[in-house]
């Protein structure tokens, strides 16, 4: 009984969990002009890579459903029970060769195609060569938000990917490593590439090379925890100008606002800077996103909510009214407080 109750609890939060995310993804999407989440519709090469096997693999098996219905149907309006068939016995047939041949060849020859095809665009999207010059992020997958790192570029930002868009004439993909920092994940943009999982002890790796501008949503697509259909991400395609004064804004050290001091102080004496980042002051966290360009995110939560001033003051405030299980404490700050340090994070550009 009890294991019982454990699995409906289980097949329960999943379901809510299946929910959730596809109302988070269409809140996602509305928090301004994006790309949706058809894998029909492909704007990477991985990604075409994969809507064309997807393609040829519906096509194939589309063909032998449609022969074994047509089978089927034969079958049971030729051999139809008709009057004066009650007392006498169906003609027994006892085999046939060519038959068995058929349906033991033409199988495997289905299987083989179907093998062959997958591997190799399997080999093609895993074993690319990376090009110099490639942009390279760090993906890490946390419960339940994005960290991305720009080993190269210095830069550290959450939930929110920017990367150049790729010149068809001279391919310049991004090559992404996927890590985990507690338990497995499943990195997915559909309209760029495939998913694939962040496990913890085991890097993987994934590149995309995006052929238009624009916002592309995603998620993570392996269930890990209460929170898991709302660990949405953003990816912004840029140009390359664009990308460029992106990474030279990241760059900088946080705003220094004399205006919002007491908002400061308030956020380095309380935990936020055991958990938070903010660039060229004390706070150096690590367990929750960087925040030291906070206000250049259109989203907060991992996109559970757009980044405005009354969302941002009750994600502090209380975190569970917007992403319930969140493994961000409500730091019970008096109202005064809680105004400050949401006026300091304010300036956080």
């Amino acid at each position: 009984m009890l294991m019982r109750r454990m699995t409906a609890s289980k097949f329960q939060a999943i379901g809510q969990s299946m929910v959730l995310a596809f109302l988070s993804t269409a809140s996602f999407a509305a928090n301004g002009p994006a790309n949706g989440t058809n894998i029909f519709s492909p704007a990477s090469t991985p990604a075409r890579m994969v809507t064309h096997l997807s393609v040829f693999v519906l096509v194939i098996t589309g063909i032998i459903f449609v022969v074994v219905l047509a089978l089927l149907v034969y079958s049971l309006i030729k051999f139809r029970e008709r009057g004066g068939d009650a007392n006498r016995e169906p003609a027994q047939v006892y085999g046939s060769t060519q038959i068995e041949l058929a349906w033991t060849i033409i199988p495997i020859l289905i299987v083989v195609v179907l093998f062959l095809a997958t591997a190799r665009v399997i080999h093609a999207v895993q074993d690319a060569p990376q090009p110099p010059g490639a942009i390279e992020v760090t993906v890490i997958g946390h419960q339940y938000w994005w960290e991305f790192r720009y080993p190269k570029l210095g830069v550290v930002t959450a939930n929110e990917l920017h990367i150049p868009v790729s010149d068809p004439a001279n391919s310049n993909p991004t090559f992404l490593t996927l890590l985990s920092a507690d338990t497995d994940h499943s990195f997915w943009v559909p309209e760029l590439a495939g998913k694939t999982d962040l496990i913890p002890g085991h890097p993987n790796r994934m590149w995309v090379d995006p052929e238009r501008t624009g916002i592309f949503l995603g998620q993570c697509a392996q269930y890990c925890g209460v929170q898991h259909a709302k660990m949405l991400l953003r990816v912004s395609v840029d140009s390359p100008e664009d990308f460029a004064a992106w990474v030279r804004e990241q760059q900088q050290p946080a705003v220094q606002d004399t205006s919002v001091e007491t908002g400061r102080r308030v956020f380095e004496r309380n935990a936020c800077m055991n958990c938070h980042a903010v660039g060229g002051t004390p706070a150096n966290g690590r367990f929750g996103p960087d925040l030291t360009h906070l206000m250049t995110r259109a989203t907060i939560a991992s996109g559970a909510a757009k980044n405005t001033p009354e969302n941002l003051r009750l994600w502090v405030q209380n975190p569970s009214a917007i992403k319930p299980g969140s493994l961000m404490p409500a730091m019970q700050l008096n109202d005064a407080d809680l105004d400050a340090v949401v006026s300091y994070m304010e300036t956080l550009r």
